[in-house]
């Protein structure tokens, strides 16, 4: 039996298995379009918050997937579902690039740079992260706003390596606050992955994510039980685990899903 023959459902993280930067994973192309062909169910899931849904489906529409927009998930839909559910009106700061903010000002929050002001601080990926930005949510977090995280990824891969991510701001937070970050909304967090269900309604018993990191993909598959990929084309990992999370299956690229025996 192939690896394929025994799923029926797919979760696929994005940058650094589907694509990396800005160029896509030889072959996924193939495999994504093999595997709808056939009748699998896909979902897209991705911590990245740089870019809307929208932005991934155009994305991945031009490297030719054949694909639709309900079948992609991203971190920011998550937190911004979140909000609008529970702190819509209230006033926001987030460590985080323009899209993201423009995204959760969505939602029903207002954006503000005022600590004294801010109930709620978000932290994800940012390119244009200064020392300003850090204080203005460091004094925030000392007047007491809500400490949320969009992701914990540690780095982000990019074509020439890894940037620094979510993870590492908001240790620094931690260390500048003595504050604890309370809620995060990418994987492996409960609120993504409720929003993986909705959207497949699997048998998680023949269901499988397939990523490249440890501490975020294999753990989400770990923590609820799915079979898991992990894939060498992103980030760099230590195959014999980290904190104690370990994949069903280590594969080259995720051109191994349409070829492996297992």
């Amino acid at each position: 039996m192939k690896l394929v023959d025994k799923y029926d459902s797919f979760i696929f993280d994005l940058d650094g298995t589907i694509y990396r930067g800005e160029h896509l994973i030889p072959q996924a192309d193939e495999v994504i379009n093999h595997l709808k062909s056939i009748g699998k169910k896909i979902v897209f899931v991705s911590n990245k918050t740089t870019g809307t849904v929208n932005d991934y489906y155009l994305l991945l529409k031009n490297w030719g997937l054949n694909i639709e927009e309900d079948e992609i998930i991203n971190s920011t839909l998550v937190v911004a579902n979140y909000l609008l559910r529970n702190f819509t009106g209230e006033t926001f700061f987030a460590i985080g690039e323009d899209s993201f903010v423009n995204e959760i000002k969505k939602s029903g929050l207002k954006y503000s740079v005022d600590p004294k002001v801010i109930k709620v601080l978000l932290v994800t990926l940012d390119r244009t992260l200064d020392y300003k930005k850090l204080e203005i949510a460091a004094q925030a977090l000392e007047n007491g706003a809500k400490f949320f995280a969009a992701n914990i990824d540690d780095t982000c891969p990019v074509d020439s390596g890894e940037v620094l991510d979510a993870g590492s701001t908001i240790s620094a937070l931690e260390k500048r606050t003595h504050r604890k970050l309370e809620l995060h909304f990418g994987k492996p967090s409960e609120f993504m992955f409720n929003e993986i269900i909705n959207r497949l309604k699997p048998n998680l018993e023949n269901t499988i994510l397939i990523g490249d990191r440890l501490e975020t993909d294999i753990a989400m598959g770990n923590k609820f039980g799915i079979d898991t990929a992990l894939v060498e084309t992103g980030v760099k990992h230590f195959v014999n685990g980290l904190n104690g999370f370990s994949p069903t299956y280590q594969l080259k690229s995720v051109f191994d899903i349409i070829n492996r025996k297992i």
